[in-house]
């Protein structure tokens, strides 16, 4: 007989570790059994920089996890710039060469290209130069900053010579760069691209409940609630709850690494246009949609748009939604119709895209 679940998760999006077990929010990662769950079974590992967890819930075959990560291994080493014989590492280091590539690894660059068209260059995937010269990620884990932290104009500028998605040419599963100064970084949108090929595995194998947690990319099979993390707060703290069901959602925030100096933040989402980190009326969008490489380049592209661009660029896609927080404590739906969302922190003012 087929089983129904229904099943509550809170996951603090953008946060490495999920928290769970009927929101109650240990301080601990907690599988426990919630009405009607049956058996879970759970694995995690730490792949592109970030602990990653799937968890199915009515199966004991361990097999399915099994499987999971070893697509997540396949694809870091097709996509990794950090990875000396990755794809995109023998890309970035043949200067204008050709390089053949794994067809999965042509499949996603063609996708960053398109949406680099689509967004008029907003979105890239030739930003790895300015990326490693920020080097946010590193820098937020330091305990003292200072000034030289921050880049020079000068630097900036040589960095955003490199940066040009159409100096990317894909022919086949054959990848050229126009440019041999530029470096690709798919960092952006890899995640989502791997979270959509577990679920796709997970689905062809019958799995029905559970979901696929990259870092803040979570894919689910079946019913949840997902907490959204409340900006530069504890990290247990949430500022509402959305309901979805086989959904991806992905949440981009200036609150995941970032460092200050001198009264000012530095965070990771930079904007290709200008060099710098986007600095507007945001601290965090949250896309819902099928797909979470969607995800993964929505929030991105939606992030550089600000509240009032975005709003209207989502009227044209009926099958992304997003919520935007700001600065000011709103929390901006862009569907309400569409959203299950429910406000847990009194201090925030939900309002919808046409406010």
């Amino acid at each position: 007989m087929k089983r129904n679940y229904r099943l509550f998760l809170c996951i603090l999006l953008s946060m490495p570790v999920l928290l769970l077990s009927g929101c109650d929010l240990p301080s601990r990662l907690n599988f426990g059994k919630t009405s009607g769950s049956g058996e879970s079974i759970s694995k995690s590992g730490f792949y592109f920089n970030t602990v990653i967890t799937v968890t199915l819930c009515g199966t004991k075959d361990e097999t399915l996890l099994d499987d999971c990560f070893s697509l997540a291994d396949t694809y870091e080493n097709y996509f990794s710039n950090t990875i000396a014989d990755s794809d995109v590492s023998k890309i970035n280091a043949a200067g204008d060469a050709p390089v053949t590539v794994h067809e999965e690894t042509a499949e996603l660059i063609k996708k960053g290209l398109y949406y680099g068209d689509l967004s008029n260059g907003k979105f890239d995937i030739t930003i790895g130069k300015l990326s490693d010269l920020w080097d946010i990620s590193t820098k937020a884990l330091l305990d003292q900053t200072d000034v030289s932290m921050i880049p020079s104009d000068d630097e900036i500028k040589k960095a955003l010579t490199t940066v040009d998605y159409q100096n990317v040419v894909v022919d086949g599963n054959t990848v050229t760069l126009k440019d041999p100064s530029a470096k690709i970084d798919l960092g952006g949108i890899a995640k989502g691209y791997i979270a959509d090929r577990m679920k796709d595995y997970l689905n062809q194998k019958g799995a029905a409940c559970g979901y696929i947690n990259l870092g803040g990319n979570v894919h689910t099979l079946g019913e949840w609630a997902i907490g959204l993390k409340k900006p530069f707060a504890d990290a247990q703290a949430l500022i509402g709850s959305l309901t979805v069901n086989g959904q991806s959602v992905v949440t981009s925030g200036t609150y995941e690494r970032y460092f200050e100096q001198d009264g000012k933040r530095w965070h990771h989402i930079l904007d290709p246009r200008s060099g710098y980190p986007l600095d507007n009326e945001l601290d965090s969008v949250t896309v819902i949609s099928a797909d979470s490489l969607d995800g993964d380049i929505w929030t991105t592209l939606l992030f550089g748009l600000g509240v009032e661009k975005g709003c209207a660029a989502l009227r044209q896609r009926q099958d992304i939604d997003a919520i935007f927080v700001t600065k000011n404590r709103d929390i901006i739906l862009s569907s309400p119709q569409r959203l299950r969302f429910a406000p847990l922190d009194s201090g925030y003012r939900v309002i919808d895209c046409t406010a």
